[in-house]
């Protein structure tokens, strides 16, 4: 069933069409519609692992620190074990 766009959706745009054709064939899409959303979907997709990317930089890494584990691995004091 087709999508309802309303006319608020609805934009001129002019498209490089070899560009486009080149996009369609990577995505797999079968329209200029398809290919668009899909490109989107794909940058925003970028952008979270851009992101993730920099905290791993940022901090080293992910997950507990080498202190952490040492923390967590360590007897715990008053503690019964079952």
């Amino acid at each position: 069933m087709a999508k309802q766009i309303s006319k608020r959706d609805k934009t001129s745009l002019v498209i490089d069409r070899a560009k486009a054709s080149r996009v369609q064939k990577i995505l797999g899409t079968k329209t200029l519609a398809a290919t668009v959303d899909a490109a989107f979907d794909e940058v925003i997709g970028l952008d979270g692992r851009r992101r993730i990317t920099d905290r791993i930089r940022r901090d080293g890494g992910i997950g507990p620190s080498p202190e952490e584990v040492r923390r967590l691995r360590a007897p715990r004091v008053g503690r019964v074990p079952r």
